[in-house]
């Protein structure tokens, strides 16, 4: 049922309580506590409702008695027409609807006319959230991790613009550190002739082909260029290593950027964590936290008071030494977003980023600027393992030590880059993010439906084939009369096709984009079945082949829109 006939009954039911409530000590606004929800038992109807039950004690009735008031108010409004069918008082005074087949029916109608809009809302209107995802370390190619990542944060960003939100995709390049010292020591490595397993070579050093890459580059002085900063031009000099430093980082960042546009994620923004050092962001935000009285100073290292905030613990913020430990820039930069206009910030990161989230937001609300509690919001994904032909993959050779999101799709594209992007990303948000995943890549070869992201294409390309067998005008069943839809298969897909805005809602607030993909799944799954249950194509009933064929490009339209929510293609042949 659409949200606009569930508001249209909540509405009945209030006008049949107003005159009962006026006469009562209860207050006017008692008729807003209406509730609808879905009978356990499906054989009861299609909704029921319990405000008879709520309100029988304050109103001194029976609630029987008031339940049959409010049955026979419904029953007697002329608004009810074409939108209930029955009702029924069950129990003690459970109220079940059914709701008029022309009312299931008209979801068809309402899908044909929105088209690609349909299941989009205006709900986040005025809200700006920033959605943080992938946010690797430029040290290295993009792992099947990061990939998990820019899956989800890529479907989460749609889903929150699917209902009305201003969204900015943000990438946080962590450039500063250890890390990328160490980058510069094996392209340096590299460029004066050493190898893994050299007495010479550093013992911390990066071992994957792709730092000989590099250093290739860097020796005959070619230029590289990120896709959001100044290009970096190789000096060839072995012994420079600031401009060492400089060419690996941006040679990787530029190949980042290659896979991500390959895997289908576009970035609104780059924020480099070198610029809160240098921009004086940090220095800043360890300043605000000592005026607001929350830090001290104990054997010789600067604290902050996190304990007054949750933590289990106070935390170090600069060590003894001088530098920062690694929560603090993280702070600054949370500082920076709500300074920025988020209303919400949702992180994407693995799960080992857990420990970090107390003491980061212990920080801004010692900031004391008001950053809402529980600013940001962390969605933290497990590990993905890499299964092909029965055995677990580990290393990729270019990468040295992990597989890379280009092996993911190569491997499951089998050479086609769509086919490839298309399974991981429907494979690696179809699980919630909490939970390990195995990605048998073997399964997204399968031309079967034990491969799901093909069980769903496949519902797709078999509508636009029995389109092109029919070879009628499409736009011509927008006026299809819709009363024959009556068999069970046709309304299990009608009740599907209407659940689809309220999935898309619930998705979003609860930041869960595998709903999605098992939404896209279902519907696939009673297309297929009502497939072969009924012929679509019928010779002696014009009108029932035309109501099918409607019924089937609504579906068609649905499936196109789950998936391109999340950046899967919907071929028309397979």
């Amino acid at each position: 049922m659409l949200a606009q006939q569930k508001q249209e009954i909540v509405a009945l039911f209030q006008a049949a309580l107003a005159p009962i409530v006026a006469g009562s000590d209860l207050p006017p606004e008692s008729i807003k506590s209406v509730a609808l929800e879905r009978p356990r038992d499906p054989t009861h109807g299609d909704i029921a409702c319990n405000i008879a039950m709520q309100l029988a004690k304050p109103l001194k009735m029976n609630p029987r008695d008031l339940a049959t008031r409010l049955v026979a108010a419904l029953q007697a409004d002329p608004k009810a027409q074409g939108l209930i069918a029955s009702a029924e008082i069950a129990g003690p005074g459970f109220i079940n609807l059914r709701v008029a087949d022309a009312a299931k029916q008209s979801v068809v109608r309402t899908v044909l006319q929105q088209g690609d809009a349909f299941g989009r809302g205006d709900g986040g209107a005025g809200h700006h959230v920033i959605i943080e995802f992938v946010s690797a370390n430029p040290t290295g190619p993009l792992h099947v991790g990061h990939g998990r990542q820019a899956a989800l944060g890529d479907s989460m960003s749609a889903l929150f613009e699917s209902q009305g939100h201003k969204v900015t995709r943000e990438f946080y390049y962590n450039d500063a550190g250890v890390q990328i010292a160490t980058l510069a020591n094996s392209v340096q490595a590299r460029a004066r002739g050493f190898k893994p397993g050299d007495a010479e070579w550093p013992e911390s050093a990066y071992n994957g082909d792709y730092i000989q890459d590099i250093a290739d580059d860097f020796l005959a002085k070619k230029t590289v260029a990120a896709s959001d900063g100044q290009p970096a031009t190789a000096s060839g000099d072995v012994d420079d290593i600031e401009s060492i430093r400089r060419f690996a980082v941006t040679y990787l960042r530029n190949e980042q950027d290659q896979d991500l546009q390959s895997f289908g994620v576009k970035f609104d923004n780059y924020y480099l964590e070198s610029s809160l050092y240098s921009d004086g962001k940090v220095e800043a935000a360890v300043q605000a936290l000592v005026d607001a009285g929350v830090t001290y100073e104990q054997d010789g290292a600067l604290w902050l008071k996190t304990t007054d905030y949750g933590d289990d613990k106070d935390r170090v913020m600069r060590k003894s030494d001088g530098t920062y430990t690694y929560f603090v820039p993280d702070v600054a930069y949370h500082i920076q977003k709500f300074k920025r206009g988020f209303d919400q910030a949702i992180n994407v990161q693995g799960s080992d980023h857990h420990g970090t989230i107390a003491r980061v937001r212990a920080g801004l609300q010692a900031v004391n600027i008001g950053i809402p509690q529980g600013y940001p919001d962390y969605v933290l994904h497990k590990m993905v393992t890499v299964m092909k032909n029965g055995e677990e993959v580990k290393i990729s050779k270019r990468a040295g030590s992990y597989v890379t999101v280009r092996d993911l799709i190569e491997w499951s594209g089998n050479g086609d880059v769509t086919r490839g992007r298309d399974a991981v990303r429907f494979f690696l948000i179809s699980r919630k993010a909490d939970t390990e995943f195995v990605f048998d890549v073997d399964v997204a070869l399968a031309t079967n439906d034990e491969n799901p992201v093909y069980y769903v294409q496949y519902a797709h390309a078999r509508i636009c084939s029995a389109l092109a067998n029919w070879g009628g005008d499409v736009a011509s069943l927008a006026n299809a009369d819709l009363s024959p839809l009556t068999q069970p298969h046709e309304a299990s897909l009608l009740a599907k096709l209407a659940a689809y805005p309220e999935m898309l809602q619930r998705a979003q607030q609860e930041l869960g984009p595998h709903q999605v993909a098992f939404y896209l799944r279902e519907l696939a799954g009673e297309l297929h079945s009502y497939y072969f249950a009924h012929k679509w194509l019928l010779d002696d009933d014009e009108a029932l082949k035309l109501a099918r064929l409607a019924l089937a490009v609504a579906v068609r339209q649905v499936l196109r829109n789950g998936l391109a929510l999340i950046g899967v293609s919907a071929p028309e042949k397979m």
